[in-house]
């Protein structure tokens, strides 16, 4: 706060220094403007001896041309010159601007734009310096993991939405790491649980093991027996870390999504804001196909998500040289394919680029986590849609299926 208290008092003092600058300017500058009514005196006098008649709206500074005939000539209050025309006098009065009268409008324009400066810097202080100056410590305290900071609520415009916002993301941030601290506890109950039940068998394999490498089963049916309950057990323990896999795969993901409907044109326009800019600077020919608007059945945001996903994986593992984005209508949904050149991956690799921390063979240089299709996987499926990929004229091409509404 105190540095912008300073630059507050510099802005109002580098206006106060230019409004004198200004003032001393006028203060001598030479007084011209004085003389103009003398200027248009001459041409009202030549005019009237040219056609004997005067338009004396063609004269600002002179107010009134009086003879004989209107009164005494020479009885008034005004300032006046004489003039004669062919030997007829005329009483020209005139306005006598002059250098001071510039002086004082020019100070009340500057007054009234100090006023305004100064209020506009009261204003821009009250409602956007103090706000922010009181959020300050709110995104410091949010990445130190303290999730009571207060948040002080705000009914500026300007910041009400950002606190609102701000609000949303601490309990999201919140509601997450207690599913993340809930989840966690459940998969190490499951995991002791596991490995408790894991001992009993293990103990009778051993045992098992252990009677038939020392050879005290005589007869070959209580042999075969052992054999059958060792493979049993073996079962029971597969089925466990079957159990314990799964345990360590699931969930490690929330995909909430809520299915509404939006327009075809508007997911397609925002993809082309988020990336037209970015690919013509890169001098990738970025080129959106021609679609019938349509009214589609997902989650909006959602959706948008994996079509960026899926142009961020074009730009990361394509050539550079072409992405497009086409569109078809079949059986009721809508087909969004993303297409980009300069394809390395493998035809076999189709069936795993949707599992979780897959990266194919043309990502050894990329940095990532090979989660992008599986979360596009995942989000769709949820949205009653679709995805697949191939591999076509040197192409990768992945597709979004989505169910029109």
């Amino acid at each position: 706060m105190k540095t912008v208290r300073i630059l507050l008092i510099t802005v109002l003092a580098v206006f106060l220094v230019l409004a004198g600058i200004i003032e001393l300017f006028l203060l001598y500058m030479p007084d011209a403007v004085s003389g103009y009514y003398r200027v248009e005196a001459k041409r009202l006098t030549d005019e009237l001896r040219e056609t004997g008649t005067c338009d004396f709206s063609k004269y600002p500074h002179l107010t009134g041309i009086y003879t004989e005939g209107d009164g005494p000539l020479y009885e008034t209050s005004a300032h006046y010159f004489i003039i004669e025309n062919d030997g007829k006098l005329y009483r020209v009065e005139y306005n006598p601007f002059t250098r001071n009268d510039l002086i004082l409008k020019v100070s009340c324009v500057l007054g009234l734009m100090l006023l305004l400066l100064i209020g506009l810097l009261l204003y821009l202080r009250q409602h956007i310096v103090k706000p922010f100056g009181r959020l300050n410590e709110v995104p410091k305290e949010l990445a130190k993991g303290n999730l009571a900071v207060p948040i002080p609520e705000e009914k500026s415009r300007f910041f009400g939405q950002f606190t609102w916002g701000v609000n949303q993301l601490r309990e999201t941030i919140e509601d997450s790491r207690k599913k993340e601290i809930s989840m966690q506890r459940d998969k190490k109950l499951l995991l002791l649980s596991l490995s408790h039940d894991i001992k009993t068998p293990l103990s009778a394999i051993k045992l098992n093991a252990k009677a038939l490498a020392k050879g005290l089963y005589r007869d070959e049916e209580k042999r075969r027996n052992a054999a059958e309950s060792i493979n049993t057990r073996a079962d029971e323990i597969e089925h466990f870390v079957r159990q314990i896999t799964e345990a360590a795969s699931q969930d490690f993901m929330q995909f909430d999504v809520t299915v509404g409907e939006v327009f075809l044109s508007q997911i397609a326009e925002k993809i082309r804001a988020r990336y037209a800019p970015q690919l013509s600077m890169s001098g990738t020919a970025f080129e959106i196909g021609e679609y019938q608007d349509s009214l589609l059945s997902c989650d909006p945001d959602r959706l948008a998500e994996c079509l960026q996903n899926l142009v961020e994986n074009a730009i990361k593992y394509g050539d550079g040289r072409k992405i497009e984005l086409r569109f078809d209508k079949m059986d009721g949904c809508e087909l969004i394919t993303v297409s980009n050149t300069g394809c390395t991956l493998e035809e076999k690799e189709l069936t795993q680029i949707f599992a979780s921390f897959h990266r194919g063979s043309n990502a050894e240089k990329q940095s990532g986590n090979g989660l992008g299709l599986f979360i596009c996987k995942q989000l769709m499926s949820r949205m009653g849609g679709e995805v697949f990929a191939e591999i076509a004229n040197g192409c990768f091409e992945i597709t979004l299926v989505v169910r029109l509404a």
